[in-house]
């Protein structure tokens, strides 16, 4: 129905758009070059942002971008496995049999990270999503994974993702040998009000439709509720689209995004 009657040719605002389609804006961009170097170095990244400021996205768009001959993408996205799940996954995604006991699985989770990188010419990318919920243990085995050959080399790249905590865990002092071992590390904090209007823009313009359909202070409104996070935007732009088929419009206007404000920031 909202196709129809905003004349599009799908539906905007959607979560799975081929990375070659997604908005770059500048956090984005600055994210992306930062994951990109993680893995070119075989170093240790950490990537943090509130929830919705794209940092999944951004991953994904750099991923998309690799050689998948050259490297083997290892995704862990419920770090709450503990130690030995992190390690059961590593051994397995690489094509071995975990041992049972944990003092072993540890080694031998790196010592099948760097027989990826050695002998099959192919760089382990190991991403653990929701980082901000791994426990000190976690965070020491998972530096631990990275030394190799006389701690003189990394035998993969492993990225952090995680919300704000993770970085003020980091800094702890238990933990300053983790902290030291970070190569890159970079906050995403969301849009600016210009990049919120093109961001829009470039959704409906994905979905056929090329003129303007949100007023300006439709926009605004949503992007001072939004703070600039992509996923909010998104969430508020199709309950504005809603209420504005609702009311029979044609436009986006203040009033529709007020009514999304009422419906969508109530219940986030």
């Amino acid at each position: 129905m909202l196709i129809k009657h905003f004349a599009l040719t799908s539906m905007p605002f959607r979560r799975d758009l081929d990375p070659a389609a997604l908005h770059r804006h500048d956090d984005h961009q600055q994210a992306c070059a930062r994951i990109t170097w993680t893995i070119a170095d075989r170093a240790l990244g950490v990537l943090t942002g509130e929830v919705g400021v794209g940092k999944t996205v951004a991953v994904r768009a750099a991923l998309a971008a690799l050689d998948p001959t050259r490297h083997t993408i290892i995704y862990i996205g419920n770090p709450a496995v503990g130690t030995r799940g992190i390690c059961h996954h590593i051994v397995v995604s690489l094509g071995g049999k975990p041992h049972l006991h944990r003092a072993i699985l540890i080694p031998q989770a790196a010592d099948a990270l760097a027989t990826e990188q050695a002998e099959r010419a192919r760089t382990p990318v190991v991403i653990i999503d929701e980082a901000h919920l791994l426990d000190h243990d976690q965070l020491e085995s998972i530096r631990m994974l990275t030394n190799h050959d006389l701690d003189s080399r990394s035998p993969a790249a492993i990225l952090l993702i995680g919300q704000p905590t993770l970085r003020r865990m980091i800094k702890l002092g238990v933990l300053t040998a983790l902290d030291q071992r970070i190569g890159v590390r970079w906050h995403m904090n969301g849009m600016a009000e210009q990049e919120t209007a093109g961001y829009i823009h470039h959704q409906l313009t994905q979905a056929g439709r090329s003129d303007p359909l949100f007023a300006e202070d439709a926009i605004a409104l949503i992007h001072e509720s939004s703070r600039g996070r992509p996923r909010s935007v998104n969430n508020l732009a199709t309950a504005a689209l809603i209420a504005t088929y609702a009311t029979g419009k044609k436009i986006v206007d203040q009033t529709a995004a007020r009514a999304a404000v009422s419906e969508v920031i109530a219940t986030e």
